[in-house]
């Protein structure tokens, strides 16, 4: 997934789930990665943190497959940070693909070095000081934001945020992506060589055709001409 996912973005998949009327399910802005340019792609592995590192072993030893993505809920959190190298340190030799922390992280020197991919609202040098009751759903789900993802969701990450798929719809998406890719390519590589988008969209036809019916959008005109830069 992640090789497939390696020519493609969050945008691209974002426009791809709305072009095929999925749910869009973004990170809250400001979830990146603590490398810039580091990526990931990979099944959720779901933990709800309660102040305890335990929920991340189990969830290595009873549920992790290789590849998969370590998604935490700590209910994004700015007072203490859930993850740092240890942890991450672990992942890595459990094969999990990534971390990606609904919270913040520490350790961050060790974590560069480590260079397993992880994405959090950023770095906090407090950890933990709570242990709050488990409650049955610490392996079965994480909120991530106003999104519930499990073990039968997909995520995707990269400098421009993460991104949760339903499994079950992820070739679609990708193969949409992959289709909006090639015709932005196509339209960046014109508007290189002189031609404008503006000439390509055919945008003095859109405004005289909006003239006469002003219900009609931009989108409807580049769905009809097979643009693809809105969606």
């Amino acid at each position: 997934m992640l090789k497939r996912f390696a020519e493609l973005s969050t945008p691209l998949l974002a426009d791809a789930c709305v072009r095929l009327g999925e749910p869009l399910r973004a990170a809250p802005a400001g979830v990146g990665p603590v490398v810039p340019g580091q990526r990931m792609a990979g099944r959720v592995l779901p933990v709800r943190h309660y102040g305890s590192v335990d929920v991340f072993l189990e969830a290595f030893e009873t549920h992790a497959a290789p590849g998969d993505v370590l998604v935490i809920d700590n209910e994004g959190r700015r007072d203490e940070a859930c993850v740092g190298d240890l942890a991450v340190l672990e992942a890595r030799a459990a094969g999990i693909a990534g971390v990606a922390v609904w919270g913040l992280h520490r350790d961050t020197p060790d974590l560069v070095a480590i260079g397993l991919p992880v994405f959090s609202y950023g770095a906090h040098a407090p950890g933990p000081v709570r242990l709050d009751p488990r409650g049955p759903e610490a392996l079965r789900s994480a909120r991530f934001g106003e999104h519930t993802v499990g073990a039968d969701d997909m995520v995707f990450a990269d400098d421009d945020g993460v991104l949760f798929v339903a499994a079950g719809r992820a070739e679609a998406v990708l193969g949409t992506a992959e289709e909006i890719f090639r015709t932005e390519r196509e339209q960046a590589r014109r508007i290189s060589a002189g031609e404008t988008l503006r000439e390509q969209t055919r945008f003095a036809a859109y405004l005289a055709r909006r003239a006469e019916d002003p219900s009609y959008t931009f989108r409807r005109h580049l769905r009809a001409i097979g643009g693809a830069i809105e969606e």
